[in-house]
């Protein structure tokens, strides 16, 4: 028997379930990085983020049911091992100058992984004439730039500066 092609709807359904097992292992993720973060900025910077995801999983929620589609999570090895790293930088670099500069870039690893997913679910979206769907993706494609933005301004002003400074 012929197994059943597998569209972009798949896919799309696929990466979505994907997505959203990232946002709710993200979610278990920001507490810990705010109370391992040094300073002060970086911690409201987690705290901040972690009630964006919250947001971020409330419209993946969305799109599933645009999709007719329960909320179903299918486990992300590619941000099991971006908060792998970041758990190993919480343990390797405790109580040291450069911690915040360590979870600062594990932060950004996340964000980056997380911009180059919603652009392509967004464009899926569009090519699957789902304009809702593409409005929900967009907003959260918004944050993760803005995010990343301020965490590159933290990096540079902040962070990076006082992990060079203790030496």
């Amino acid at each position: 028997m012929a197994k059943k092609s597998k569209l972009l709807a798949d896919l799309f359904h696929e990466t979505l379930k994907d997505v959203y097992f990232a946002e709710n292992k993200i979610l278990k993720a920001l507490p810990k990085m705010a109370k391992a973060a040094q300073s002060k900025d970086l911690k409201a910077a987690f705290v901040k983020h972690e009630k964006e995801t919250r947001g971020q999983v409330k419209r993946l929620e969305g799109v599933f049911k645009i999709l007719g589609k329960r909320p179903v999570a299918k486990k992300c090895e590619a941000i099991m091992g971006i908060t792998k790293e970041g758990d190993e930088i919480m343990s390797d670099f405790k109580g040291m100058p450069a911690l915040d500069a360590g979870l600062l870039a594990a932060a950004q690893a996340v964000e980056h992984y997380e911009m180059s997913r919603y652009g392509t679910l967004k464009c899926w979206a569009d090519e699957l004439g789902m304009p809702d769907a593409v409005s929900l993706l967009d907003a959260t494609l918004k944050e993760e730039r803005a995010t990343d933005s301020a965490l590159t301004t933290l990096a540079k002003s902040v962070v990076n500066i006082e992990a060079e400074a203790h030496m």
